[in-house]
């Protein structure tokens, strides 16, 4: 069984990542509105979530992700999803949650300017 969810921000130059480690699914809740909650203090770039560590998505998991998904839309922020393995690539392809985000190859972390000049 894999480990609760995880879910750190971290800031960076145009936006904020979300690093998600564990389970996505019920038990995710709290951690993932709160961690969608502190990137929205980052500004109004792009939020990635970062699903490298993200071992299990299930159904509540993904409708998880469908309320953040309407919450960056409301706040007009796009959503960026990597580290996906195949197999959650395809399930957001047929759930049609990439209609909503982009789904991308995994990317280094970029600092933000502030934390680039400590």
């Amino acid at each position: 069984m894999a480990s609760p969810l995880d879910a750190t921000v971290r800031p960076e130059a145009d936006g904020a990542r979300i690093t998600l480690i564990g389970r996505v699914d019920r038990d995710g809740d709290e951690a993932l509105a709160a961690a969608y909650a502190s990137a929205r203090e980052t500004g109004t770039g792009p939020v990635t979530l970062d699903f490298t560590g993200a071992g299990y998505i299930n159904s509540t998991g993904i409708a998880l992700i469908v309320r953040l998904l309407a919450e960056a839309r409301r706040d007009h922020r796009e959503v960026v999803a990597i580290g996906l393995t195949e197999h959650y690539r395809e399930i957001f392809r047929i759930t049609r949650l990439s209609d909503y985000l982009t789904i991308a190859d995994a990317q280094p972390a970029t600092t933000a300017p502030e934390e680039a000049a400590r």
